[in-house]
């Protein structure tokens, strides 16, 4: 006699819901982080009296909490994305950010309230991240019919491939299914519809394959709904605000570090210390990009840099490569708008012209400004040959498909621990 399992999706019960989701953190959360400073520096019965430097350091601290909260969710939700790396930045940033505008409006606020807060929220995030990691990795149900032959778990995700149409008991977050394929059978058919009729939704196969890849394929132009890749109009003015704002605010702060660059580059080797080149820049229009010069003027080679050890590159050249300090003359391209921070790397017009004929869909990438640093940059790194470029324009259609604040925030964290580290500079 079969036996029928009720179909019921993980986490779904009222008190998994509640220690694994936002309410928990969110009230929990803010008491601890928040509570106990407070208690150890006032007491209590803080709360009864509260002057404007105690209500100030409790909302600041709240505030910066809350915000460093959203952010690692949502980070988590892309791939490749080890929150656990993003902890200390992203909680550092966050009270960086409420003690200057603190700073800037002259408010008052408790100094050692705030900083028990930091460490408070340090130990908490870090604590939620190893407790809820197990409980947290997503658990998906495939259905073995259709192009599912190249989904491949990332570590991020448990697949678990079906040998019925039945769940068999065993809760998931969510099934996988090839919906267009014709060999989807009556009873798979119906097996989907009742995951669906029980809350357990149903993911196209290319929806999970690019959650796990970071890259959207594009085959044929149907396939893609060149629609749904078109960036938000309003983020993109949003997005050009800061950059202009952050650009300028750098810019001082960072021209002793380009003097010093340029000096180190002109007495290493003959030439200028800067680079200047045409590029296709933001909806195919060219531009000239600066970077600081990190190869021999007399030397000639392909019509890009060998990943490994390339003769044309001078010592000085090698360094700030690995650092990505030639990068920096790029301020200058912000501040005109023909770049942005992060976006598509822009390619030398012979390279584009190369590409747009041998790469399908390659000039869709013009759509956004592009940027010093990118998603195909953090996640690939160099690219040059055809097949290579393919898989960087994947890259871009999945960064131009997810554009947002919290994929550039992403980008970000990832391009200063390549900077730091070195690790994947090219």
């Amino acid at each position: 006699m079969d036996v029928t399992y009720p179909y019921e999706r993980r986490h779904s019960r009222w008190y998994e819901a509640f220690f694994l989701g936002l309410p928990f953190q969110l009230i929990i959360g803010v008491s601890l982080v928040v509570g106990l400073p407070s208690v150890e520096r006032w007491g209590w019965e803080f709360w009864q009296y509260l002057p404007a430097v105690r209500s100030n350091t409790i909302v600041a601290c709240g505030f910066a909490f809350v915000f460093v909260l959203l952010t690692l969710r949502r980070l988590n939700r892309f791939p490749g994305a080890q929150v656990s790396a993003y902890i200390v930045p992203a909680v550092s940033v966050a009270y960086l950010i409420v003690v200057a505008i603190l700073f800037f409006t002259r408010e008052d606020y408790t100094r050692q309230v705030f900083f028990g807060s930091y460490l408070m929220s340090l130990a908490w995030f870090y604590m939620a991240f190893f407790l809820g990691r197990r409980y947290r990795k997503m658990k998906l149900a495939v259905v073995p019919v259709g192009r599912i032959d190249n989904l491949m778990s990332d570590g991020g995700i448990d697949l678990r491939f079906l040998e019925q149409p039945d769940l068999a008991g065993v809760r998931y977050d969510g099934v996988v299914a090839d919906l267009r394929s014709d060999d989807l059978s009556p009873e798979w058919e119906k097996f989907l519809a009742r995951c669906t009729l029980n809350h357990i939704p149903v993911y196209h196969v290319r929806q999970i394959q690019e959650s796990i890849s970071g890259r959207v394929e594009v085959e044929h132009l149907t396939e893609n709904e060149y629609g749904s890749l078109l960036p938000s109009f309003f983020y993109q003015g949003l997005k050009r605000c800061v950059d202009l704002v952050a650009a300028l605010l750098l810019l001082p702060l960072l021209a002793p570090v380009m003097v010093a660059v340029a000096v180190a580059i002109r007495l290493d080797s003959p030439g200028p210390a800067l680079f200047i080149q045409h590029r296709m820049g933001f909806r195919g229009v060219p531009f000239r990009v600066y970077k600081f010069r990190s190869m021999y003027i007399d030397q000639k080679g392909s019509g890009f840099t060998e990943v490994d050890d390339d003769p044309r590159i001078t010592r000085v050249g090698r360094f700030i490569r690995k650092c990505r300090l030639d990068e920096l003359p790029q301020l200058f391209n912000v501040i005109k708008g023909e770049m942005s921070f992060i976006g598509p790397r822009p390619e030398s017009m012979e390279l584009s012209k190369w590409y747009e004929r041998d790469v399908p869909f390659f000039s869709y990438r013009h759509v956004v400004r592009p940027g010093i640093s990118g998603w195909a940059q953090v996640e690939q790194g160099y690219a040059a040959e055809v097949d290579g470029m393919t898989t960087k324009l994947q890259y871009d259609f999945y960064y131009i498909k997810h554009f947002s604040l919290w994929l550039d925030v992403l980008i970000a964290f990832k391009t200063l621990k390549t900077i730091v580290t070195g690790d994947g500079a090219r």
